[in-house]
């Protein structure tokens, strides 16, 4: 559910991607929709209400990152216990063709609720375990999108290798140049 958070505040919520300034999405119900799909949820139908749901669920999902990423994890936690208790997210193991899987659920299956709520456990799991210095937002010049460190090292600076790329080039030009 980590990666669903990624997709969501990346794709939702508005700043800087690449350098380009991202007025987030026009089309809210298709922006979550590519999500997703991009987290492997095979074509989805979302109406709008759902959209803009959770397109503010999002702005809160990146004050999680925001604040574990600058330390704050208290601050991080609070607003996780918030989305929690808003969601109703509840555990339950759901039988899968290859076992059973355990999912967070809301108060209802809907799309809000059971991806909100797998989200915020998502990111509960993560700042109550070693992964809680892991949630990171993007260290590139104009770039804000967050991302959650999986690399063995835990030295992850970027969103994407083409943020990393962009700041390896500019520090080989200001070498030359310098």
């Amino acid at each position: 559910m980590l990666a669903a958070s990624v997709e969501y505040v990346n794709r939702l919520t508005p700043g800087w991607s690449g350098g380009t300034e991202y007025a987030g999405p026009e089309d809210e119900a298709q922006a979550v929709g590519e999500a997703l799909v991009a987290i492997g949820y095979p074509q989805p139908t979302v109406r709008g209400e759902d959209a803009r749901r959770l397109a503010v669920l999002a702005g809160r999902m990146r004050i999680v990152f925001e604040t574990a990423h600058a330390g704050d994890l208290d601050r991080a936690a609070q607003e996780i216990n918030a989305l929690l208790l808003d969601t109703n997210a509840r555990p339950q193991l759901d039988r899968r063709e290859n076992g059973w899987s355990l999912h967070f659920h809301g108060p209802d299956d809907g799309l809000v609720n059971g991806w909100a709520a797998g989200c915020a456990a998502g990111l509960a799991l993560a700042v109550g375990s070693d992964l809680a210095g892991r949630l990171g937002v993007c260290a590139a010049r104009q770039c804000d999108r967050v991302f959650v460190d999986t690399s063995r090292n835990g030295q992850r600076r970027f969103c994407s290798a083409q943020c990393q790329s962009r700041v390896k080039a500019a520090a080989h030009r200001a070498r030359r140049s310098g």
